[in-house]
């Protein structure tokens, strides 16, 4: 494409014939003068020869200078900041050479210009603290092409370090790749995702829009053990159990409301939230609302099934609490907790939400990365029951 041509097109100068066999002081430009559909990130510069740079400058359509910086011996003026899409830089200044000859830099070449641009968002922000079992998730707005490059332009680093990989799940609001590892994140880890995507061609015409970074803390070991034959939810902290709960579970009598088997993820919390799956309901209004999937289930406070708490599940697949017990698990809930629920007749997959990770095993995991050896394995999603707005 003309991007790799313009970027393979090799050094230029504005010397005329001679190039740098020529004694005058002239400048050589890399990319060459004239160059177009360069790319943004491209390593870009301009080189004395047979004297020194004085006065460099690049300039934007806008007339803004772009930094760069000039080596020690005055010879090689480098940029020192990604450019802009579809735009043409213009270069001025002087060659000095001996004898007080001189030569004006001169010289102009164009950035390409994208079909379109895909931007990406991190669920993690800066200096947040996280559950163990937090993924690391970079959502696209659009369909990414080449997942390869893009995943090659995504780095991890964690202290301690920390095995893991990243998995390509399905496109339903646009491209979305998660960074699981292997196992629950050790407490206290110092996680950082440097995302170089601007300027990166993830095929059919698209780049991406901007870097993205995210700098985050995983917390104190927080799990939720939910046996729901056992009517009961114990709360595990570094080891300890701080809380045994009384609670109900769905009732199970149909798909719609079986607690799903498996590891959930705390993804947000609310002090009143209203719940609705329809036709059973709307508008509900629950207290100490603690979301475990996007399929409805939360773990929250209902005064209406406090008789059946600890002594038989009548949900429509929610973890019903007393409103005291809600009270006192609430605050303790963090993003990213894992919540393991054992003991139901289907497991969490796919068809309800976003985060299930933790159900794929860790060698179809690494499967899923675009960067593995036979890339490709895939997990179907099925309609989500219960219903997305709530459990009860």
């Amino acid at each position: 494409m003309l991007s790799a041509i313009a970027l393979l097109a090799g050094c230029g100068s504005n010397s005329g014939p001679g190039g740098a066999a020529n004694a005058e002081p002239h400048a050589e430009f890399d990319p060459a003068a004239g160059a177009e559909d360069v790319s943004p990130v491209a390593p870009i510069s301009v080189k004395a020869e047979n004297g020194t740079l004085q006065n460099v400058v690049l300039t934007s359509p806008s007339g803004k200078a772009i930094a760069g910086k000039l080596s020690n011996d005055a010879k090689t003026w480098t940029v020192g900041e990604p450019l802009g899409y579809g735009a043409k830089y213009t270069w001025s200044g002087t060659v000095a050479g001996k004898d007080n000859k001189s030569t004006p830099i001169e010289g102009s070449f164009t950035t390409l210009t994208p079909d379109s641009t895909t931007s990406a968002q991190i669920q993690i922000a800066d200096g947040q603290e996280v559950g163990i079992a937090a993924p690391i998730i970079v959502q696209f707005n659009a369909h990414v092409e080449d997942k390869a490059a893009v995943e090659k332009a995504l780095k991890v680093t964690t202290d301690p370090p920390t095995t893991g990989s990243w998995a390509w799940l399905p496109d339903d609001r646009g491209s979305r790749v998660h960074w699981r590892p292997q196992n629950y994140w050790t407490p206290g880890t110092k996680v950082k995702l440097d995302a170089k995507l601007y300027g990166l061609s993830y095929g059919d015409g698209a780049y991406g829009e901007t870097d993205a970074t995210s700098n985050f803390t995983i917390g104190r070991s927080q799990i939720v053990k939910a046996s729901a034959p056992s009517h009961r939810m114990q709360v595990v902290r570094d080891g300890e159990t701080v809380f045994d709960f009384a609670v109900s579970y769905g009732e199970g009598n149909e798909a719609r409301n079986v607690t799903r088997s498996g590891v959930h993820v705390v993804t947000e919390k609310h002090e009143d939230f209203l719940m609705s799956n329809p036709p059973f309901y709307t508008n509900v209004r629950e207290r100490w609302a603690v979301r475990i999937s996007n399929n409805g289930e939360f773990i929250h406070a209902n005064p209406e099934s406090v008789g059946a708490q600890g002594s038989s599940n009548v949900t429509n697949g929610c973890i019903n609490l007393s409103p005291e017990d809600a009270a006192a698990y609430f605050p303790t809930a963090l993003y990213g907790d894992p919540v393991e629920v054992t003991g139901t007749s289907i497991p969490l997959s796919a068809s309800d939400g976003d985060l299930y990770d933790w159900t794929i095993d860790w060698d179809t995991w690494k499967s899923m990365s675009a960067l593995a050896d036979n890339p490709g394995a895939t997990v179907s999603a099925t309609p989500r029951t219960p219903a997305p707005a709530g459990g009860n």
